[in-house]
């Protein structure tokens, strides 16, 4: 990616298809020195590439919606700094707070946060079947190997959550849906079943505390890390977000007729929609309609007041 920002006192490691990574510089004596700086932009991606043009706020509306999911999940381990965490040895006067050390340029859709070892597994939850669940379970009525009951449509309730891992792939490549077995492979047994037990139980938490607010949690993918200093395995990057889940109104999936009328969603849905009818996912993707883009940046502003106004109602 080339439209990143340049940011002062932070340089710039990565781009990823939405959010990009930087490093504090080496001279600060701030409690920055050893965390990394995420900053979710405005981009928005579909059948992994990046589209045109961008979604204004996403970026703000993505890690608002994280940054509550975390406080949700307060109990779980997470890769975010706290203020009271922020120690300089160095600094005479009072270490700095986040809202100081972030960058004034990406307040709002940045987090500090921990460095972590990265597992290469994205640890997907599927409580429904649709996407590529579905045509996996068109084909062999199965998925990610596991065996499904005959006779199951396009948005069905699944009859218990499945965890459903993915290999994560470089940047441009697919991202590959893979088995248990597969992750065992990869790292090792015991932390293949705690990440696959962590993703069934926070869906399972997520779940319930979207239902109050009229909304269906789907699906979703969580990132886990390991803490290089603890050992503790921690979750990590976004979490919950209408990039990352699946988000459906619940009235509309009861009384729907067709599976479009069904999975009415809070996500980007309308984009995959639109760029399924109108491109043959061959070169370059064709430029977003403003309505397309209007309608996204709606959607996303509705699911995140709705889950946090249902809660603070709950209170």
């Amino acid at each position: 990616m080339s439209d990143y920002l340049e940011l002062p006192g932070f340089t710039h490691v990565y781009s990823g298809k939405v959010r990009d990574l930087y490093e504090p510089d080496a001279e600060r004596t701030d409690g920055a020195a050893g965390r990394m700086l995420v900053v979710a932009s405005d981009r928005v991606s579909a059948f992994d590439h990046v589209l045109s043009p961008a979604i204004p706020g996403k970026g703000e509306l993505l890690t608002t919606l994280s940054l509550w999911w975390f406080d949700q999940l307060s109990d779980v381990p997470n890769h975010l700094v706290a203020d009271h965490e922020l120690r300089s040895d160095d600094a005479a006067s009072d270490p700095a707070t986040v809202r100081e050390i972030i960058p004034t340029e990406v307040v709002g859709r940045s987090m500090l946060v921990k460095k972590l070892d990265m597992f290469p597994v994205e640890c997907v939850v599927r409580g429904y079947l649709t996407g590529s669940g579905w045509k996996e379970y068109e084909a062999d009525q199965s998925v990610c190997g596991i065996p499904l009951p005959a006779g199951l449509q396009n948005g069905d309730r699944l009859p218990e959550p499945l965890f459903t891992p993915a290999y994560k792939a470089p940047l441009g490549e697919h991202d590959e849906n893979i088995s248990y077995e597969r992750v065992v492979e990869l790292i090792g047994a015991d932390d293949a079943a705690a990440l696959r037990d962590l993703s069934l139980s926070i869906y399972r938490r997520a779940s319930a505390l979207a239902e109050p607010a009229g909304v269906i949690l789907a699906d979703t993918k969580f990132e886990f890390g390991r803490d290089p200093h603890t050992g503790e395995i921690v979750l990590a990057d976004e979490v919950l977000t209408s990039d990352s889940s699946r988000y459906w109104d619940a009235e509309a999936w009861a009384s729907g007729g067709t599976p479009a009328e069904r999975m009415a969603s809070f996500d980007k849905q309308i984009v995959r929609d639109w760029l399924a009818a109108n491109w043959d996912q061959t070169g370059t993707p064709p430029e977003l309609p403003a309505d397309i883009v209007a309608r996204t940046t709606e959607r996303y502003q509705d699911i995140l007041t709705l889950l946090t106004g249902a809660a603070a109602a709950t209170r």
